[in-house]
């Protein structure tokens, strides 16, 4: 049996066919050319970034010269957000829970990456739940100490704590920060016992240091800097391979006679997981060119940190590795949190 369409008929088919077709061509265009909008109209709100310390320590220090030039590049006002507390594990975490769009960002530091060896049961994977942004910066650690210690150099700072076991305190950022890594490192290292006191921040450890509540800390440079170069404090050492320029005449530890001792903090931007590639790339353009320009180079340097960029995929490597690196230094010293 043949069957036999009208021509009218035939004809509404064809429209109709024919209008189906170019509805569906048109909403591939608009599905392929959704994130280049999303990238050029980005951001259409204010962007956070959510410092995971309390405020005036050396993440912060650096998060706030970044967000200025930022706002004026991204033609919205960039906010710092500060939520400290548990080796910045809430900030991280809540930044991980964000909305991937790039309108909440995570500036974080090494302790990042020390959080899995140091608390279990965290809940994001430090790794999987963010997409990185950009490495920005580094430094050393300064071993910094009341001006009342009776101790000019590491020599005699460590024979003042075998002298007194448990009796020498070192103040740290929070249980698990990288200050109190860096603090336990050194400790076992140089076979002494000395006792971590962990502060909500390094700006309340840094108080605490000059009143001489506590007599020692592992500071960030960008927090002490000024004050050793006040004669408030007394640098003994910094923890890099290489001095620092900003305290030229300030040894290294491993110089000191702690052979082998090498820690630093870096600094990176984070997003959410999922965060579109081509808001990456924006943000990540956005801060090479800021963080080149000769004004804030010279900020960085009077805060005491150095510049370290890196794209987003090399940021990713770095932190898996530093991740692998740390875990071990813990596991092998069996540092745990307070």
């Amino acid at each position: 049996m043949r069957l036999f369409i009208k021509p009218k008929a035939r004809v509404a088919t064809l429209n109709r066919t024919t209008s189906w077709l170019c509805a569906l061509s048109a909403a591939a265009v608009l599905g392929l050319s959704a994130t280049p909008v999303m990238a050029q109209s980005y951001p259409t709100k204010p962007v956070r970034i959510v410092v995971p310390t309390a405020p005036g320590g050396f993440t912060d220090v650096v998060a706030r010269i970044l967000s200025q030039k930022l706002t004026m590049a991204l033609g919205q006002q960039v906010v710092i957000e500060n939520k400290a507390g548990a080796g910045s594990t809430i900030g991280a975490d809540f930044v991980a829970k964000a909305a991937p769009d790039g309108h909440t960002l995570l500036m974080t530091s090494t302790t990042h990456v020390l959080g899995p060896a140091v608390y279990p049961k965290l809940p994001y994977d430090t790794i999987k739940s963010f997409t990185p942004v950009a490495r920005l910066v580094e430094s050393a650690y300064i071993l910094v100490v009341n001006p009342k210690v009776p101790a000019r150099n590491v020599s005699e700072f460590i024979a003042l704590a075998k002298s007194q076991p448990d009796a020498i305190h070192y103040a740290s950022s929070g249980n698990g920060s990288s200050q109190h890594l860096v603090g336990s490192m050194f400790g076992n290292m140089a076979n002494i016992q000395i006792k971590h006191v962990p502060y909500k921040g390094s700006s309340g450890a840094t108080t605490d240091l000059l009143a001489g509540v506590v007599e020692s800390s592992f500071a960030g440079v960008p927090n002490v800097l000024t004050l050793v170069q006040q004669g408030k404090l007394r640098a003994l050492a910094v923890t890099t391979p290489k001095r620092i320029g900003q305290l030229p005449d300030v040894p290294t530890l491993n110089e000191a006679g702690v052979t082998g001792y090498n820690a630093s903090i870096w600094l990176a931007l984070l997003a959410p997981a999922g965060t579109p590639k081509d808001v990456v790339n924006r943000l990540h353009t956005e801060i090479v060119k800021a963080m080149n320009s000769a004004d804030t180079q010279k900020a960085l340097f009077d805060a005491g940190v150095q510049l370290s960029l890196a794209a987003p995929e090399e940021t990713g490597e770095f932190m898996t590795k530093e991740m692998d690196r740390w875990g071990k230094v813990i596991k092998d010293m069996g540092i745990k949190a307070d």
